[in-house]
């Protein structure tokens, strides 16, 4: 069997030195000592691949920038009030009129979240007919990475 390896560039030294050795003898076999007549007889040519630099585009004129293109997309925001656990008997026992008791003190401030992650602390506060939240607090950038762990 002739394996054919050709170098496009004869000045630069080939990357795959040594793999001949000894010492890679009991390991994978190299490019070198793979087999290179596939089972229909025909002799392959394997040449390495060349890849064109990787340079940053120069910006367009707009002035739009990478961040620039995420500010539009939609998240998921939810305020928590609070949390409980119940039984499946409990759930299944549920009707109109009975109270939840939730983990929390009123007043206390609720959880806000992105995507179920929190991001915020804040007070429930009443806007016409309807419930707003005014955001109390930041959760700290160390407090946030300690919820993805």
């Amino acid at each position: 069997m002739t394996n054919s390896i050709e170098n496009e560039n004869p000045q630069e030294e080939p990357q795959n030195e040594g793999l001949d050795s000894p010492s890679n003898s009991d390991e994978t076999p190299s490019v070198s000592e793979a087999e290179s007549t596939p089972p229909g007889g025909t002799e392959v040519t394997v040449n390495p691949a060349t890849f064109a630099p990787l340079e940053p585009k120069p910006q367009e004129g707009n002035g739009i920038t990478n961040l620039d293109m995420l500010l539009d997309i939609g998240l998921k925001v939810s305020v928590e009030l609070g949390r409980t656990l119940m039984s499946i008997r409990e759930v299944l026992e549920l009707s109109p009129g009975t109270v939840v008791e939730l983990d929390r003190i009123a007043g206390e401030p609720v959880d806000i979240l992105i995507n179920g992650k929190p991001i915020a602390k804040g007070e429930v506060v009443v806007i016409g007919d309807m419930f707003g939240v005014r955001v109390t607090d930041i959760v700290s950038p160390a407090q946030r990475m300690e919820t993805i762990r």
